[in-house]
């Protein structure tokens, strides 16, 4: 199963990957940080980086 990796450099901390997933994402300090990369089984991850408006979340081997 792909997990999610976020781009802290991209990242404009808008929240919507954690009102999709909150038990993937959370935001600390106005970025976004993956919490739990397994959690992706109970939520749509792909669907918060689709999201993502500046494309800041990948989804990886």
């Amino acid at each position: 199963m792909k997990k999610p990796v976020v781009d802290f450099d991209t990242c404009v901390g808008c929240g919507s990957c954690a009102e999709l997933c909150p038990n993937v994402f959370e935001l600390r300090d106005e970025k976004a940080y993956v919490i739990n990369p397994d959690g992706c089984a109970t939520c749509d991850c792909e669907a918060a980086a689709d999201v993502c408006p500046v494309e800041a979340i990948s989804m990886v081997d």
